[in-house]
């Protein structure tokens, strides 16, 4: 077994921490008091091609493979986890589109996702559904050759800015998902602040009153809606948020070192003080360790083993809860200096408890993850061939 990345990937991994250092930790705090993405950012997010990160190349898009975009979501998410947000996002709407989406559907969005002429958001969750999506209440109605929609969509993230809507709703009962785009009469998106962390990723309510689309801007078929589409796009959402979640804890870890270097205290450095000590120490070896977790995700989504979803679960719940461990340590280390927003500890310290809400919250991760170790049970060491999944 080799546990290290690819020559490419390396190369990548450079071109990327080159990237956040001079076109998205400058601007960081300032998504964070503005509550936006600001548009210099998302310029240079767009004239680097990494909205088309996750599509092929004959779609515009990067093509890379899952565990580069994941170190792109690592590096953006250590400067600045608006930023990281918008990648998610956009890449579970044009992934989906990419696997579900008509040849035509496809032509039609994918160049465009993949050039940031078009962004794109996850339209799921609402006011009375959250983490149990099956109770989402918006409906489609089929009439004639248009669907209705009518419902209500929260906490929608990018939704002040996106062009395209990934919507679910219930058709006659049955989940499904629509393409709707952002000037069609009925959609109505309103901007929501005061978000306790990620205050830039521009969330909003998006309200359909007897929206109409043409029947084509169904996604895939009725009756789809969450296990084929939603629940693959989830997926890659987790993958990413828990590389994200890697990025702002190196970024804590390095500000700790840095702070506990310079920081003077009787006379001697914050440094040399065995208690910090054991705190970065700990902080280094949890961010080594959910980095090789998320790697191994990244790896097996690559080529295509069904054990991946179980380990991008398992990534994303403990890049999540060792991140908080992590900026809780950071925060102590700076003592009131980290209370105040003259440093960035403090945006840290909010931008990462969202990590444990979104995109399936904390509770729900240790449920699923207890209930797949009861059903397989003791793990036996046999040839993956012999391997039988289910």
């Amino acid at each position: 077994m080799k546990l290290e990345l690819t020559p490419e990937q390396s190369q990548w991994q450079e071109q990327f921490d080159a990237f956040v250092d001079e076109h998205i930790v400058p601007l960081a705090d300032r998504n964070d008091r503005e509550e936006r993405i600001h548009p210099d950012m998302l310029k240079s997010m767009i004239d680097a091609g990494y909205l088309g990160s996750m599509l092929p190349k004959n779609y515009g898009g990067m093509g890379l493979d899952n565990v580069t975009c994941g170190i792109l979501n690592e590096e953006i998410g250590r400067g600045c986890s608006s930023a990281r947000s918008l990648l998610t996002v956009h890449g579970m709407v044009s992934l989906a589109i990419l696997r579900w989406g008509t040849e035509q559907q496809r032509n039609q969005w994918l160049p465009q996702l993949a050039s940031g002429g078009v962004l794109a958001a996850f339209g799921l969750t609402e006011p009375g559904a959250g983490s149990d999506a099956k109770s989402i209440e918006t409906t489609a109605v089929l009439d004639g050759d248009e669907y209705v929609l009518t419902g209500t969509k929260k906490w929608i993230t990018v939704a002040q800015i996106a062009n395209l809507f990934l919507i679910f709703a219930k058709c006659n009962g049955k989940p499904a998902a629509f393409l709707v785009e952002r000037e069609r009469p009925g959609l109505t998106v309103s901007p929501m602040f005061g978000l306790l962390g990620a205050r830039g990723s521009m969330i909003a309510e998006v309200v359909m009153t007897e929206c109409r689309i043409p029947k084509q801007n169904l996604l895939g078929q009725v009756g789809m809606g969450l296990t084929h589409i939603a629940l693959p796009c989830l997926d890659y959402g987790r993958y990413t948020i828990a590389c994200g979640c890697v990025g702002l804890a190196q970024a804590c870890l390095e500000a700790a070192v840095e702070y506990g270097s310079t920081r003077i205290q009787f006379g001697r450095p914050l440094r040399d003080n065995q208690l910090i000590q054991k705190m970065v120490s700990e902080m280094a070896v949890q961010v080594k360790a959910a980095r090789l977790l998320c790697y191994k995700a990244g790896y097996l989504r690559d080529i295509g083993d069904p054990d991946s979803i179980m380990e991008t679960w398992t990534a994303k719940y403990f890049a999540s809860t060792m991140l908080g461990k992590i900026v809780g340590d950071t925060v102590q280390i700076h003592g009131a200096n980290g209370c105040h927003d003259g440093y960035p500890v403090e945006r840290y310290f909010r931008d990462a408890k969202i990590n444990e809400i979104i995109e399936g919250t904390t509770q729900m991760h240790e449920m699923l993850i207890a209930e797949q170790e009861f059903v397989t049970g003791r793990r036996t060491v046999q040839p993956k061939s012999e391997t039988v999944y289910s």
